[in-house]
């Protein structure tokens, strides 16, 4: 009797996998509609539709940086038709800032794939008087904690790029937290803050438009859209590589069979030619790696910014 319910235990399972996508699949967005990772999401949707039929819908459900979103995943049925797609912060952020979440980033989720990465730029005014990195560094060691960066909030990219560039350096500047990238974007081309650690793809209009400096990229090496722009290695700061990335997950228990066929299908998303060029004019590097390889690097980015915010006493608040 126990080998025969697990058998059909099997083909249950088999069967309910071999039908999926059987109902409307929610790729689940933590953030409100208009950032990048909802970008992604909408990009993604009509291309996983087309790939394997059935219904998938965008869902946005923002709130504390991500992570009510990426508790309601967690505790979803692991049956593929709830999906998360996110950025960085619920994965490998949150978790150190936040007193509490409502998930264990490392064990609740099956990793599918990191869609794409994204450097960011330090970009300064157009008409702000530093013109290299090294005039930055040089201003920062004679004037600690005077030049301002701006962040989109504590604990952002955008600041955990600043905090690891001082401790590289040695300098400190003054941190100005915002309540996103809008305002950041708004007092930086008034020149009420002096510089930001940008998302290469939020900045580049206003660079391509004059409106922005941009001193230094994030990035292993240049940017196709930047080729003028050095990396921060090549200056001397060393291990300062940052990319903002936007990746998808289910819940954990996923079934191997429905994890292959949604992996096979984003991977083809991303690579379709049209979709492709869109995302690399914005500033997006596919990525499209394994469910294996997401997971190690996974861990190595909760590891990597678990260090620094302890280090640097970084809170929420």
């Amino acid at each position: 009797m126990k080998k025969l319910l697990c058998s059909l235990a099997a083909s249950l399972a088999l069967s309910s996998a071999m039908a999926w996508p059987d109902k409307p699949v929610t790729l689940l967005v933590p953030f409100p509609p208009g950032g990048s990772t909802d970008l992604i999401a909408r990009t993604l949707a009509p291309k996983l539709q087309e790939k394997l039929g059935g219904t998938f819908i965008v869902d946005n459900k923002g709130g504390a940086t991500g992570t009510i979103g990426a508790g309601m995943v967690a505790k979803a049925a692991p049956d593929g038709h709830t999906i998360l797609v996110s950025s960085l912060g619920p994965y490998v952020i949150a978790p150190h800032l936040l007193a509490k979440v409502p998930y264990d980033a490392l064990k609740d989720f099956d990793y599918i794939t990191v869609a794409v990465q994204a450097p960011n730029v330090l970009v300064v005014p157009a008409k702000s008087p530093h013109k290299t990195m090294a005039e930055v560094i040089a201003y920062l060691k004679a004037n600690p904690g005077k030049m301002s960066f701006a962040s989109s909030g504590n604990g952002s990219s955008d600041h955990l790029t600043a905090e690891l560039f001082w401790l590289q350096t040695g300098t400190s500047g003054l941190h100005v937290p915002y309540k996103g990238g809008g305002p950041v974007m708004t007092d930086l081309l008034g020149a009420q803050v002096d510089s930001s650690f940008m998302n290469v793809n939020t900045a580049m209009p206003q660079i391509l438009a004059g409106k922005l400096r941009a001193l230094s990229i994030t990035s292993a090496k240049r940017s196709p859209l930047l080729p003028n722009v050095p990396t921060l290695e090549e200056i001397g700061v060393k291990e300062a590589n940052v990319y903002s990335w936007q990746a998808i997950a289910a819940p954990h228990g996923l079934p191997a069979d429905i994890k292959g066929k949604l992996h096979a299908a984003i991977v083809a998303g991303l690579n379709d030619p049209q979709v492709k060029a869109k995302l690399l004019d914005l500033g997006f590097e596919i990525v499209a790696n394994t469910p294996e390889q997401f997971t190690v690097f996974q861990a190595a980015e909760f590891a990597r910014w678990k260090k620094l915010i302890d280090s640097r006493k970084i809170t929420a608040d």
